[in-house]
């Protein structure tokens, strides 16, 4: 783990890949920050994994860290792969289906304005 202490008032990790352990017929997902402002998590996904469909009350963003995977938002299906990006508005339906194995970054972002949406 390569987190620095929080006296620095930062967090961070030099490799993101290397704090996911993908597991095998399964998904592992794992908090790396959380705060009143944002929550970021990291997903692994084993090759044929599906996440189903759910919708948040929060915005989101999905950083595909490598893989390749289906994404459905709504009632469009997209294809996913390293270096993919995606921002979701509260409340949109959402669901991930793992090809290969995928390794996913999520930002909940919990202090947003529902006004500016």
């Amino acid at each position: 783990m390569s987190v620095y202490p929080m006296e620095k008032h930062y967090t961070y990790y030099l490799d993101l890949l290397g704090e996911v352990d993908i597991p095998l017929d399964g998904i592992l997902s794992r908090t790396l920050y959380n705060d009143d402002h944002i929550k970021i998590v990291l997903f692994g996904f084993d090759a044929g994994q599906t996440l189903s469909e759910h919708a948040a009350s929060m915005p989101a963003v999905l950083h595909f860290l490598c893989g390749d995977a289906r994404l459905i938002l709504g009632e469009d299906t997209l294809e996913a792969k390293t270096g993919t990006w995606a921002y979701l508005p509260a409340n949109t339906a959402h669901s991930v289906q793992a090809r290969t194995p995928v390794v996913l970054l999520m930002q909940v972002i919990k202090d947003w304005d529902s006004e500016t949406e």
